[in-house]
């Protein structure tokens, strides 16, 4: 007996819930949310800022289909910068150091405010599967409730556990209960888990650092913004401040690597590679005589500041003595002590390109559970596998983005295709297209696809088509305006080092590679707008439209192996001319199609070939044994 029925059930609401619960409720659906603790709805349990090289990318694609990542951050930031400014559009990346309790108390209100989502607090023991399919949800304390589907997205509290030196308590982040009992309903169901580890820095008050002697990070004077949406709150902006490890600080650190839980194999799953603590930092960078950390704020309301770059499970004590080692520290008072938290994951090969678990209809997952790091990770995670739980109870077809569209297709393809043995983080080298994929035109990219499946609305798709209007117009307006040499443009080019030998048109001249568009700009008509607000797009696919059509044939190429389907439920054994690794990787992982195969560690070019082969004979076959089916019906 059900106490109450929904469409669809997420698991959880930190930022993958989130977007979940709005993808599935803005699509129609009887959605419930369900959260360990309702007042901690979208919390930033680590360093409250969003955005960083990749990251970025996730946000603003999310934002581009329809999520929120953007719009909460746009709302509630401490501080905005671009960074890599100085380099090529492609790893251009928007960074924001966010109000962790403004945030989480705008994505709170917007998920209260959404039609057809329920949140209530709750804790899920088991899942009801009926027929070999989810039927609900089982809570601690007895209540069954019906649905269609769920989405899990349970953060590092399946099982977590909290480490400060050889200290432990089970919680799924401090302060915070963990949940108890899923992962042995996991398991039971036949779902293969993992371990893993992530950690946080300790909180500084910031009445007790000397900032006067530390390097200070402002914010850009003119921030540019998450969302692709107008709604842009000018807010004060708050400085981040810099120092430095030294000598003391590693000594330390190496004189107690025996109290980490780490070093004295204590905690057994693994950490990030990419965002490691600060003992990792010291041995696997023994060369290095100094680190950069961060002291980043977290909150107007607050003088709690996050020491970013030094996140540690070493015990209280020594903390202690870390941050005051550290310049500007040395009579600083630690608020909040840094930890590990350990926690039980589900590897991401068990389930397709929809976040849909392969052998359990119904059952989708985004987020750390699936093995990532980072709130940006999990959000992008969450809006795909929000959309495919509405679509699978609509019984439409899933929504999968391929690696060529967008970094979301790419992050997900590299969970569900390599076996991702810790946590995984976005960065944009994982990218084969990263000068078709860049921040900037997330919208170009997924705001169509976006408005297909009814996640972006009249005034968004009123915004989107006004930009793409406005971009085509100059473009068109740098292709038919042709300059001469006694036009004007002379003192603008010499200080640059170019000249004006010969008429061009403003896209030719854009195309040099010395010639901002600022330079053009000038020369707009009067009643043009300037600035010109979508100048970065227009400017990059300019200077860059060779190597984008380059880009494009590539993606045509490897696109032909991605629509090559393998056949569901194929013993690889049978193919005695794959090598052994092939065999077993293929077997186990179980791709969809010929390209993901190709993209699998362990499966060569020449498994490929064989692959290729297999599926041709196999062609020919089913082809043969119609023509004799048509044959008997004659």
């Amino acid at each position: 007996m059900h106490s109450m029925y929904f469409d669809v059930v997420v698991i959880g609401g930190g930022h993958a819930g989130c977007e979940a619960a709005n993808a599935v409720a803005r699509m129609g659906l009887s959605t419930l949310m369900l959260a360990v603790n309702l007042d901690t709805i979208g919390a930033m349990p680590c360093n409250p800022a969003v955005g960083g090289p990749g990251k970025t990318h996730l946000a603003r694609e999310v934002d581009a289909l329809g999520g929120v990542i953007g719009e909460a951050t746009d709302a509630t930031y401490l501080q905005i910068r671009m960074l890599n400014s100085s380099r090529g559009p492609a790893v251009q990346a928007l960074r924001a150091q966010s109000d962790k309790r403004e945030y989480s108390i705008w994505m709170k209100n917007y998920m209260e405010s959404l039609p057809n989502l329920t949140l209530r607090q709750g804790m899920v023991k088991n899942l009801i599967i009926e027929n070999d399919q989810v039927a609900g949800v089982e809570l601690t304390f007895g209540d069954r409730i019906g649905c269609r589907a769920v989405v899990l997205s349970a953060g590092t509290f399946l099982e977590g556990t909290i480490w400060i030196g050889k200290e432990t308590m089970p919680a799924g982040r401090a302060g915070e209960f963990p949940a108890i009992g899923l992962s042995g309903c996991l398991k039971a169901l036949g779902f293969n888990m993992g371990r893993l580890k992530t950690g946080t820095p300790p909180r500084i008050d910031g009445r007790t650092i000397d900032y006067s002697i530390l390097p200070e990070v402002p914010g850009d004077p003119i921030p540019q913004f998450f969302s692709f949406l107008d709604k842009r709150p000018v807010l004060p902006q708050i400085p981040c401040h810099q120092t430095r490890t030294n000598e003391r600080t590693h000594e330390l650190i190496r004189n107690n690597l025996h109290e980490s839980p780490m070093y004295s194999g204590m905690i057994h799953g693994v950490g990030p590679r990419y965002c490691p603590s600060i003992e990792d930092k010291i041995v696997r960078f023994a060369d290095k005589d100094s680190h950069s950390l961060f002291l980043e704020p977290e909150g107007r309301s607050t003088y709690e500041v996050y020491l970013q770059g030094c996140s540690t499970s070493l015990p209280v004590h020594v903390q202690h003595e870390i941050v005051h080692s550290l310049p500007g520290l040395e009579k600083a008072v630690m608020v909040r002590p840094a930890y590990a938290v350990e926690y039980d994951y589900l590897p991401a090969i068990q389930f397709s390109h929809a976040l849909m678990a392969k052998d359990l209809p119904g059952f989708f997952a985004a987020g750390q559970i699936l093995g990532t790091s980072g709130y940006e990770e999990a959000a992008a995670q969450g809006i795909i596998a929000g959309i495919n739980a509405a679509l699978y109870v609509k019984g439409e077809k899933p929504f999968a983005l391929p690696r060529s569209s967008s970094y979301t297709g790419t992050l997900i393809d590299d969970l569900v295709t390599k076996e991702i043995g810790e946590p995984y983080r976005m960065m944009t080298s994982r990218s084969e297209y990263r000068l078709l994929l860049r921040q900037d035109n997330a919208d170009v990219r997924l705001t169509p696809l976006g408005r297909s499946i009814g996640l972006v609305d009249d005034y968004r798709f009123r915004l989107f088509t006004e930009k793409q209007e406005a971009i085509n117009g100059e473009k068109n307006r740098l292709r038919k305006t042709r300059i001469y040499p006694e036009g004007g443009f002379e003192e603008l080019l010499a200080p640059l080092g170019e000249t004006l030998k010969q008429s061009v048109t403003l896209e030719e001249l854009l195309r040099r590679p010395r010639v901002p568009y600022s330079v053009i700009e000038s020369k707009a008509p009067a009643d043009a707008e300037k600035p010109f607000p979508f100048a970065l797009e227009v400017e990059t696919d300019v200077k860059y439209a060779g190597y984008i059509e380059r880009q494009k044939q590539q993606i045509e190429h490897t696109e032909k192996y991605d629509k090559v389907k393998l056949p569901e439920g194929f013993d690889y054994n049978e193919l005695k001319h794959l090598a052994k690794e092939a065999r077993e990787k293929l077997n186990r992982v179980r791709p969809q199609t010929l390209g993901q195969a190709a993209r699998i560690g362990g499966v060569s070019p020449a498994d490929v070939s064989v692959l290729m082969v297999f599926l041709e004979q196999r062609r020919r076959a089913q082809a043969e044994a119609g023509r004799l089916q048509e044959k008997v019906l004659q």
